[in-house]
């Protein structure tokens, strides 16, 4: 069955109600200040329309019309294309290409943990926790060398950890002093509209941000 006319005739996107790389998604189409539909999603029992668009039944997925693409690193890409102001990506090669390592190494290494404090058991969680906590500590020369993640303007670098930061209380995770601009790093990003419009209610309630 293909999906239905409603999808296909306007931006769609399929999100979990609180999962990183779904809010990594958000968070550029937030910025982006675009209009879409979002369709809330369980993992674990796809809608029918989600079935028929992606084989792996994964989210986040974006519909632009006949164009289906999911992955949130293919689907931040377009968007940030798609929508060219403001413009999420540096305009030379090298710094692109250093932000493009960034996030596939944040994808790589940093989301599974994420992903086992929230959906594994204990041994799992401890473990996710204790690794998440020391990559967060060995980024720190990174956080420290501009305002934003190795940029100094907001970049998809930023959409993709900013998510993280603002898991860590209900991650279980609480850095040490020395790693206090980590936190004022998110804070700078938490405080703009566009990223309180990004969350969903789940994700709201995972932290207050100070008054």
């Amino acid at each position: 069955m293909a999906a239905s006319p409603r999808i296909r005739n306007a931006l769609t996107l399929f999100s979990a109600r609180d999962c990183v790389v779904c809010h990594r998604v958000r968070l550029v189409l937030a910025a982006k200040g675009v209009t879409y539909e979002l369709v809330p999603v369980d993992p674990g029992n796809p809608p029918e329309d989600l079935v028929d668009l992606n084989p792996y039944h994964s989210v986040p997925t974006l519909v632009d019309r006949d164009l289906v693409l999911y992955a949130a690193s293919v689907v931040s890409e377009y968007l940030d294309e798609r929508y060219p102001h403001p413009p999420l990506m540096p305009v030379d090669p090298l710094s692109r290409a250093r932000l493009r390592l960034a996030m596939l190494r944040l994808e790589h290494d940093w989301v599974p943990h994420v992903q086992a404090i929230q959906n594994g058991n204990k041994a799992q969680a401890d473990a996710g926790r204790k690794r998440l906590k020391e990559l967060l500590i060995a980024a720190l020369p990174l956080f420290k060398a501009s305002k934003f993640f190795l940029n100094p303007e907001m970049s998809l670098a930023d959409c993709a950890i900013a998510p993280i930061i603002w898991r860590l209380p209900s991650l279980g995770i609480v850095l040490p002093k020395e790693a206090k601009l980590i936190e004022d790093y998110g804070m700078r990003i938490f405080r703009n509209p566009a990223y309180l419009r990004s969350l969903t209610p789940e994700e709201k309630a995972l932290r207050e941000l100070p008054q």
